[in-house]
């Protein structure tokens, strides 16, 4: 598994020199907010392509 201080260092070496402190922020929000998500999948599973379809169908336009 890899640590929290190795999945910054790779997020800070894909980042551009220079980007700013926000851009860096705003990156390592989504990758928290990614881990959060697979965390609750892990422990409450996840649904099939179906069935999101079919809870997401009443927000599409046709």
């Amino acid at each position: 598994m890899t640590t929290t201080k190795k999945e910054v260092e790779f997020l800070l070496n894909k980042l551009p020199d220079d980007c700013s402190i926000e851009d860096i922020q705003y990156h390592l929000y989504v990758l928290a907010k990614i881990r959060q998500g697979l965390e609750v999948a892990d422990r409450e599973g996840t649904i099939s392509q179906v069935e999101a379809e079919g809870r997401l169908s009443k927000w599409l336009i046709k």
